[in-house]
């Protein structure tokens, strides 16, 4: 399977996200795609990658087959997009899937389908668990299943793509040494799900404001 640095994770994950939830802006210039990056929403952690450290990822991402240049005409402003679709053989669930955990990390399923809903809607919580499946499953392994945290019963999912990505345990900090009391697990369990039910309205809302953009457009 391609192995990835860093930062051509971070440039792909971007390039499949705004090809998903922007499309009148896309695809995009080295400034859009930096300032993509580098945005401080939906993104854990935040990063800071200069137009260079852009560029080399980007030259790496096109010697993998996944990214080309496009030229329009009149135009001087060269500007990229992704082959993602083509290169992996991945449809757009599998993109919206694989570009949530390249750059937000690890998440459980209900974390990714309200987060992903933005890109991409999700019916249920089968329908991202059938395509947690698919991506997992060999010759491509795209993603593996992680063992529940300390305190928490659902288990999370993470990009095989560029392994040292992200720490897998909770951000910032290592994982707890002992699980939490039951009467805390299930506090922090309803709060999960609260912030689940939030992230899911908000992915839709964004969506729709995707739709309503490209008729705007």
């Amino acid at each position: 399977m391609i192995e990835f640095t860093p930062d051509e994770s971070r440039v792909l994950g971007t390039l499949i996200e705004k090809a998903l939830t922007t499309p009148a802006q896309y695809p995009l210039s080295l400034n859009s795609l930096v300032t993509g990056v580098n945005q401080k929403s939906n993104r854990d952690p935040v990063v800071e990658i200069d137009e260079d450290a852009a560029l080399h990822a980007i030259d790496g991402l096109r010697s993998k087959g996944l990214v080309r240049d496009v030229s329009f005409t009149g135009s001087r402003v060269e500007k990229f997009r992704h082959v993602a679709g083509e290169t992996l053989g991945i449809r757009a669930p599998e993109q919206a899937i694989l570009a949530e955990l390249l750059l937000r990390g690890p998440q459980t399923v209900g974390e990714l389908r309200a987060r992903a809903a933005r890109m991409h809607p999700f019916d249920s919580i089968e329908s991202v668990e059938g395509t947690l499946a698919t991506m997992a499953a060999e010759p491509h392994g795209f993603v593996r299943e992680l063992p529940p945290l300390p305190g928490t019963r659902a288990p999370r999912w993470v990009q095989q793509l560029c392994k040292d990505l992200h720490a897998l345990g909770p951000t910032g900090a290592a994982a707890p040494a002992a699980a939490a009391a039951p009467r805390e697990a299930t506090r922090i369990e309803e709060l999960e799900r609260r912030v689940g039910e939030l992230e899911l309205k908000l992915g839709e809302l964004e969506r729709k404001l995707g739709e309503l953009d490209r008729k705007l457009g």
